[in-house]
């Protein structure tokens, strides 16, 4: 007897590369907009940070509810609660080292923050990935960005057959303005779906920039936008 498996239907083993580490915190509240302030906590806490482009670090998120909680405005706050958690995106020679933040505190714009224990997540090969925010050139219109995207990913072998950008939104840093938005990637392979998990796509991955999540599907991927214009995305 002669039993094949067709090419690409073996067992596909995640690579381990690269991981979320999930920290619970405790803070009762941050500004909507914080992707400065906690990118530069991280950078006072793990001085090394500054040598890895690629460690992500996740903006926090408020708890979406049964009953609609919205997403306050830029100058607003996120009210966190215990469920809350910061996560950062750490290769795999980093992970000792982030796990240091354990009992760390640090600020974010006068409200501080206590990082308590953390679990570690692995990156999930879905055929849908979704980043909240892609930095991307000044002034590039949706199409343009597109294809600014398909030409990244095509240099790194990456084939993409299904994209689609969702909203714009504007991180204020240090030196200026980035302007950003958000990315569905669609029928991807397992590898392709790592690598992009891995690696993500564009700068800034320290502003929470370019982070892809899996997704289970592209319906999850249009409640996740709709989230980002009504939750603390």
């Amino acid at each position: 007897m002669l039993w094949q498996d067709e090419p690409g239907k073996r067992d596909y083993v995640v690579p381990d590369n690269v991981v979320d580490l999930v920290f619970k915190i405790s803070c009762a509240q941050v500004p909507t907009s914080h992707a400065q302030e906690l990118s530069s906590a991280m950078h006072d806490l793990l001085p090394w940070l500054k040598d890895e482009a690629e460690l992500g670090v996740h903006q926090i998120h408020g708890a979406t509810t049964g009953n609609g909680w919205e997403r306050p405005a830029d100058d607003g706050m996120i009210c966190l609660s215990k469920r809350s958690r910061m996560s950062l995106r750490v290769p795999k020679h980093r992970i000792e080292d982030v796990a240091r933040l354990v009992g760390k505190s640090f600020d974010i714009a006068g409200n501080p923050v206590k990082i308590g224990d953390f679990s570690i997540k692995s990156l999930l090969p879905q055929a849908v990935v979704f980043s909240r925010y892609v930095a991307m050139p000044h002034g590039m219109e949706e199409n343009e960005f597109i294809h600014w995207v398909a030409d990244l990913l095509a240099k790194r072998d990456i084939e993409v057959r299904k994209m689609l950008c969702g909203m714009g939104h504007t991180i204020t840093t240090e030196d200026g303005e980035v302007n950003t938005r958000s990315l569905m990637i669609a029928d991807l392979d397992k590898p392709a779906s790592i690598a992009l998990q891995e690696q993500g796509v564009g700068p800034l991955r320290h502003l929470g920039c370019g982070i892809f999540l899996p997704h289970k599907g592209i319906r999850a991927v249009g409640e996740e936008e709709d989230r980002s214009h009504f939750s603390g995305a």
